[in-house]
């Protein structure tokens, strides 16, 4: 049997745990914690491979094993790596409180509507968008993906942020500190850190909920143009909108650029789907508009003012990028955005003559284009309770998808 208990943030280990245990493994900070029987090897958790052979060893010859771990074991912890190697009728757990759920509640917050990242070992572009899009999130820190690698990451990128930086976390050494994301990028936290919170405070308490974690996605998409604020009917229309949103797949972890954006309906329901948004757009009224349209509907879109693609160079690389309007710089912007897109890039276009520039574009790239010319006509009434169809203008859409890396280790 191997027993895996969960300590480090306040509960303490029960007795019985270590009878008869001939190998404890864990941290050095855990093992210094507890009485490890006379008798029994320690292992210091280090490179995990290793440390599972070396359990394994001692499973085979039907000698007890207990495992020491950070709070929940089985919350993004070693119990997936320890059920891949047993079976699960050979694990003992012992979960004890996660460090995620300790940090909110050195908050005064609940956590059932927060969104958990872990960024140790992972790549921090994720949690980062996932705060920039979400009011609640919970981050667990890792090397190079810490307080001051999240608050550098998000300093400029979104406003009202607070980040709680929870250290050493049920120990006698443990902090809590609240400090903005400029304030956390500017200072060296050490290795102590066990999560770090990053709150709207204007929204930290939202609804009541039914379904733990990120929000349920919206009841409706391709929303009508009536709700957006907009200009002259200037707005990428519902069925355009639909089909863009499928193309571009927006999705919690993503960040999604709005090139051109106008009324930022595009940019708005990427939002609504989960996505981190930057919207890029060269009027100051558009901007505004922006702006009003993302608070009517409750989500963060991060607007830059500026023309493209000279502004683009100060970006983020998106995961998907919508271009909207047209002009001259067309092709250049379609260019710059599909270099930078690490997934896919849609065009909408009212022009005909653009349609080959944008399609070269894209192709330049190494990306895999396709494209259709949408027309609809939708239902309007008639006076004498008639209802005719009423054409809306054909828009041409196109997209490129970046082909997949090729295998490591395959021949080309």
């Amino acid at each position: 049997m191997i027993t895996v208990v969960g300590t480090g943030t306040g509960a303490p280990v029960a007795d019985d745990v270590f009878t008869g245990a001939r190998l404890v493994v864990g941290g050095g900070r855990h093992l210094a914690a507890v009485a490890v029987p006379e008798g029994a090897e320690q292992l210091v958790l280090g490179p995990l491979a290793p440390a599972l052979d070396t359990i394994e060893a001692y499973v085979e010859k039907g000698e007890p094993v207990v495992v020491l771990a950070s709070g929940d074991p089985g919350f993004f912890g070693i119990v997936r790596a320890l059920a891949e190697r047993f079976p699960s009728a050979a694990l003992d757990i012992r979960p004890g409180v996660s460090s995620v759920a300790t940090a909110f509640a050195r908050a005064g917050l609940t956590w059932d509507d927060a969104v958990v990242v872990s960024a140790h070992g992972r790549d921090l572009r994720t949690a980062v968008n996932a705060c920039r899009a979400h009011p609640k999130v919970a981050v667990l820190t890792g090397p190079g993906a810490g307080p001051a690698e999240l608050g550098a990451a998000l300093t400029h990128r979104v406003t009202g942020r607070v980040l709680v930086v929870a250290s050493a976390l049920g120990s006698d050494e443990e902090q809590v500190e609240r400090v903005t994301p400029a304030e956390a990028a500017a200072r060296d936290w050490g290795t102590a850190v066990s999560v770090v919170l990053c709150l709207d405070e204007s929204r930290a308490l939202g609804a009541v909920r039914t379904v733990a974690g990120a929000a349920v996605g919206p009841a409706q998409w391709a929303l009508d143009e009536r709700e957006f604020e907009h200009r002259d009917s200037m707005i990428t229309k519902f069925e355009v909108r639909a089909l863009a949103l499928a193309r571009l797949g927006p999705r919690l972890g993503d960040l999604v650029w709005d090139v051109g954006s106008g009324s930022g309906s595009v940019a708005v329901e990427c939002a609504r789907l989960g996505a981190a948004v930057t919207a890029v757009e060269k009027t100051r009224d558009g901007v505004e508009r922006i702006r009003a349209n993302a608070e009517a509907h409750g989500v963060d879109v991060h607007t830059v003012h500026g023309a493209a693609p000279t502004v683009l160079s100060d970006l983020d690389d998106p995961d998907a990028v919508f271009v909207g309007g047209g002009g001259r710089e067309l092709p250049a912007i379609v260019t710059a955005c599909a270099r930078r897109a690490r997934r896919t890039v849609v065009v909408a276009m009212a022009a005909l003559d653009r349609v080959p520039a944008v399609r070269e574009a894209l192709g330049g790239v190494g990306f895999a284009v396709d494209g259709v010319l949408l027309q609809s006509s939708r239902l309007a009434p008639l006076p004498g309770d008639v209802t005719r169809l009423a054409a809306t203008n054909p828009v041409f859409l196109l997209w490129g998808v970046r082909p997949p890396a090729p295998a490591e280790g395959v021949a080309q």
